[in-house]
C-alpha cells in the first residue's frame, strides 16, 4: 500500500509498504482523509520524543471498513465491510485502574496511532474494533476526521467546569483552541475571549462568536480585565503550550479561577507560583480525552453543534504533505485543518 513516511526532521516521503496484517480483534480501514495534528508538527521538526523515524503519522481520520477480524465480526456486528467509520486512536488496555474509572487517556498501557502505532497517513490503517465508531449517514468523512481533535476540546471544557455565565479565555487558535472554544459554547458559555497572533485565525474565532484579541497588538492582561469588569476570566485555556502563554492564562484568570493547560509545545515553564497560591488558582492538565469524551464529540458533530467551514479546510494528497506541514508551521493563514488523502 501507499503510505506517507516520516523519515527524519522535515523529511516525509510517499513509499510503498506492506498492508497491515489483521489480528482477530482488529478492523482494517481504507483511509479517506487523515488530518494533520499540531502534535505531529513538532514531530515533523524532530522535537517530539514519541515520534521517531521511520513512522507513519496520522491519528485524526475517517474511512471505510474493508476487512474485519474473526472475533471482531462476532463481537461488533455493526462493523461490516463498507461501513463508514472514524476511530478513537488512543488504544488503551481497558483493565487498569484509570480505564476502569473511565479515564482511558491515563491508561498505563496507552498507545497512540502515529506514535507507538502506525498511523492513518496511509491507504489502510488497522485498529482494535472496540475503538471504531460508525459515522451516521449525514456525517461526512471530513467531519469524521474532526471527532478526535474535538474530543480534546470536550475534555478541556469538562475539566474547566464551566457555567453559562462564565467568561472564558482561549489562548491559541489552532484546531484544539478552536474546538475548545466551541466545546465551551456547547456548555452554554457566551462570553469567550480568543487570543492569537494570526489575524486569519482570529477572524475564524470572531465568526464563531468570540471576542478576538491580537496578542502582538494589545496588552492581553489589561484588555481581559477591561472586558471582565476588572475581575478576570473564570476559566483560561492555554492551547499553545509556551511559557509566555501559560503565564498569560494565570495572570488573566480571576481569584479562584481555573487554568486548563492543554498545549504541549514546551516541556518546562516557570509560572508565578506565589500568585497562583494567593489567588487560589487551580491549574489542571488536559491530556487527550476519555472514551466518553470521544463519543460526545461524535454526537455533537452529528447534532450540528460544531462548525467547521469548508473555507477553513484544505484537502491535499499525501505527495503534498511536506508543503502543508511547512506552511502550518510558518504561516497557516485561515487554514484551520489540513486533510491529507491517499
Amino acid at each position: 500500500m501507499k503510505a506517507l513516511i516520516y523519515e527524519g526532521p522535515k523529511l516525509m516521503n510517499v513509499r510503498e509498504v506492506d498492508r497491515p496484517e489483521l489480528q482477530e480483534d482488529e478492523v482494517l480501514i481504507e483511509v479517506v482523509y487523515s488530518g494533520i495534528c499540531g502534535s505531529e508538527l513538532s514531530g515533523y521538526l524532530g522535537h517530539n520524543s514519541l515520534r521517531k523515524p521511520p513512522m507513519i503519522f496520522g491519528h485524526e481520520f475517517a474511512g471505510t471498513i474493508v476487512e474485519v477480524g474473526s472475533k471482531a465480526a462476532i463481537a461488533f456486528i455493526a462493523l461490516t465491510k463498507g461501513t463508514r467509520v472514524t476511530a478513537n486512536p488512543l488504544v488503551t488496555c481497558g483493565l487498569c485502574d484509570p480505564c476502569l474509572r473511565g479515564k482511558q487517556q491515563l491508561c498505563l498501557e496507552r498507545k497512540l496511532l502515529s506514535a507507538a502505532l502506525p498511523g492513518s497517513n496511509a491507504e489502510y490503517v488497522k485498529i482494535p474494533a472496540r475503538f471504531v465508531h460508525v459515522l451516521p449517514d449525514h456525517v461526512t468523512f471530513e467531519q469524521g476526521t474532526f471527532v478526535e481533535p474535538l474530543a480534546c476540546g470536550v475534555r478541556a471544557a469538562e475539566l474547566a467546569e464551566v457555567q453559562p455565565d462564565h467568561h472564558v479565555l482561549i489562548v491559541g487558535l489552532g484546531p484544539i483552541g478552536l474546538f475548545a472554544l466551541q466545546a465551551m459554547q456547547a456548555h452554554g458559555v457566551k462570553h469567550i475571549i480568543a487570543v492569537d497572533r494570526n489575524p486569519e485565525r482570529l477572524a475564524i474565532a470572531a465568526e464563531l462568536g468570540a471576542i478576538p484579541l491580537h496578542a502582538s497588538e494589545v496588552d492581553i492582561k489589561q484588555e481581559v480585565r477591561r472586558l471582565t469588569g476588572g475581575a478576570g476570566v473564570a476559566v483560561a485555556v492555554d492551547a499553545v503550550g509556551a511559557g509566555v502563554t501559560r503565564t498569560q492564562c494565570v495572570e488573566c484568570v480571576a481569584y479562584g479561577g481555573r487554568v486548563i493547560l492543554t498545549g504541549l509545545h514546551e516541556a518546562e515553564s516557570s509560572l508565578p507560583i506565589n500568585h497562583i497560591i494567593r489567588s487560589e488558582i487551580v491549574c489542571v492538565g488536559a491530556f487527550a480525552y476519555s472514551a466518553s469524551n470521544f463519543s460526545t464529540a461524535l454526537k455533537w458533530i452529528a447534532d450540528g453543534r460544531v462548525k467547521m467551514n469548508e473555507d477553513w479546510i484544505v484537502k491535499a494528497p499525501f505527495e503534498e504533505a511536506s508543503k502543508w506541514y511547512d506552511l502550518l508551521l510558518s504561516d497557516p493563514g485561515k487554514v484551520a485543518k489540513v486533510l491529507l488523502h491517499p
